[in-house]
């Protein structure tokens, strides 16, 4: 991955991983994800259509047990939350603080929340009974784990049919696990890595994510802590219902990042116009999709988030920490994004054409060069945009006192509107300096200091970087930053701040 950014400041980064970030997958039980479906189910059982509650009760009894038999045998207890400001990860956290992040089960919090359910219905038209689809509230049971290969993980269970399953889990969580099997050392920062010894192994164990390996640990989790399976018969369906893909440069300092992403984050809100958001997630821009697509800027606790969105998808640049420059993707239904497969027909044949990602867990392989490609294009648009953060770095650098290396005397920063030090700068701009440089006893007839005051000054201006000193001479010349500062200072008081302050008058 070469782009500009990269290339400017590769000296400056530890190195560049993608990865998956958050998952969240639905389990769905195939023939009772849908009305009609469970409908036919109950007919299939001998259930009466209005007997629908009464089949669900003991289901509903089934996983309050089993709840109580995995809280029992790990030692925990349930945790209510009834407010819904109070935030379930924090929770989590404060119970790892103390646990440690051994695998096993962490912490289980029960909720009241929303859910899809099924109400009894009798035609009257047509004579017939079945199932309509409704929404209601029931007891949902949140299992916080930590599993050996993917890491910090939860699965919600509902208590009322269809028991339709949320899995969650992190791709950095799932490459930590896989870096700490092998022995490689990183650091680690929430869901980020400021560094890794062995950044090449680690993007191949990042692309290694198996839907296969994921396929058999939800199973698993499914059959443990949602004992109904056995009732209808069938295993659940596991789909992808939102994702993200990260691209993370991380920096060596704080200090290089910082300026760099104040000026991308003011840049890129203006630049990225609809048809370069279209761009950046594959898609060509049309008169309806406009009105989809939009840029904000919002605050984050990590630093601020540039966000652009179209439709189900979005991509966004933050800083974490000051460290990590995260460019990241987002979808919300993964058929937003197309590509070439076989398409099965209802007529029984099958055609490979374009058409829409297919949302089981089985795409997460295609998914990822999809979203890496998306990544790759907004990280070459950052690239392409004004970086002045070099600037603001030099410009500290000569305006902030110093510390010289060999004396350990503080040296004071320039003023670059102080009368006598922008009388000094201009003189070391004279056309005779130019080609060979300057002496101190050049400069004595021309700057109102004496011999040792000007020794000190010539001193300080070498520590700051603006002159430099020809080998075995006593001569100096200016540095390319001198040439610049100094051209830069004469010019903004020249042009802008003497008319501006004679207009005053």
């Amino acid at each position: 991955m070469e782009t500009q950014l990269l290339n400017r400041y590769a000296v400056n980064m530890h190195g560049v991983l993608s990865c998956y970030d958050r998952i969240v997958i639905t389990g769905t039980l195939p023939g009772a994800c849908y009305a009609a479906g469970m409908s036919s189910f109950l007919y299939s059982k001998g259930v009466r259509i209005f007997d629908y509650a009464q089949f669900a009760e003991p289901l509903r009894e089934r996983i309050r047990v089993r709840t109580q038999e995995v809280c029992a045998a790990a030692g925990l207890e349930v945790a209510h939350v009834s407010k819904s400001r109070i935030r379930k990860e924090e929770l989590v956290q404060r119970v790892l603080a103390t646990r440690g992040d051994a695998p096993g089960l962490v912490h289980v919090i029960s909720a009241m929340e929303a859910c899809p359910s099924y109400r009894p219905w009798h035609d009257k038209v047509s004579g017939k009974t079945y199932l309509r689809g409704d929404t209601g509230k029931c007891l949902h049971y949140y299992f916080y784990f930590i599993d050996e290969a993917l890491g910090l993980c939860y699965l919600r269970v509902p208590t009322w049919a269809p028991f339709g399953l949320q899995f969650y889990c992190n791709g950095h969580s799932v490459l930590a696990q896989s870096l700490k099997r092998e022995g490689i050392d990183f650091v680690p920062a929430d869901n980020a890595f400021l560094r890794i010894d062995n950044l090449p192994r680690a993007q191949a164990l990042a692309d290694a994510l198996s839907p296969d390996m994921l396929h058999q640990r939800l199973d698993v989790y499914a059959q443990w802590l949602c004992p109904v399976l056995d009732v209808f018969g069938q295993s659940y369906h596991w789909s992808i219902r939102q994702i993200e893909y990260s691209t993370d440069l991380m920096f060596k300092s704080s200090e290089i990042l910082t300026p760099l992403y104040d000026s991308l984050s003011r840049q890129s809100v203006l630049a990225a116009d609809a048809p370069r958001v279209a761009g950046f997630l594959g898609k060509k821009i049309t008169p309806a999709l406009a009105q989809e697509i939009g840029s904000r800027l919002s605050t984050r606790i990590e630093g601020r988030c540039i966000k652009h969105c179209m439709g189900s998808a979005s991509v966004k640049v933050y800083d974490k920490f000051s460290r990590v420059l995260r460019i990241e993707t987002t979808v919300n239904d993964v058929s937003f994004f197309k590509h070439h497969r076989r398409v099965e027909h209802r007529d029984g044949h099958s055609t490979r054409e374009l058409a829409g990602l297919k949302k089981s867990i089985y795409s997460l392989i295609d998914l990822r060069d999809i979203l890496l490609g998306c990544n790759q294009r907004y990280l070459a648009f950052l690239g392409s945009l004004d970086d002045p953060s070099s600037g603001q770095r030099d410009l500290a650098r000569l305006s902030q006192s110093r510390v010289q290396a060999n004396t350990q005397h503080r040296v004071k920063g320039l003023n670059f509107f102080n009368p006598a030090e922008q009388r000094l700068l201009q003189t070391l701009q004279h056309g005779e300096f130019n080609i060979h440089g300057w002496r101190r006893a050049d400069l004595v007839a021309l700057v109102p200091l004496s011999a040792s005051a000007l020794s000190r000054q010539l001193a300080r201006l070498r520590t700051l970087g603006l002159i430099k000193k020809v080998a075995h001479t006593y001569r100096y010349y200016l540095t390319c930053l001198g040439r610049a500062a100094i051209a830069a200072a004469c010019s903004l008081t020249r042009f802008n701040i003497i008319p501006a302050m004679a207009g005053l008058h």
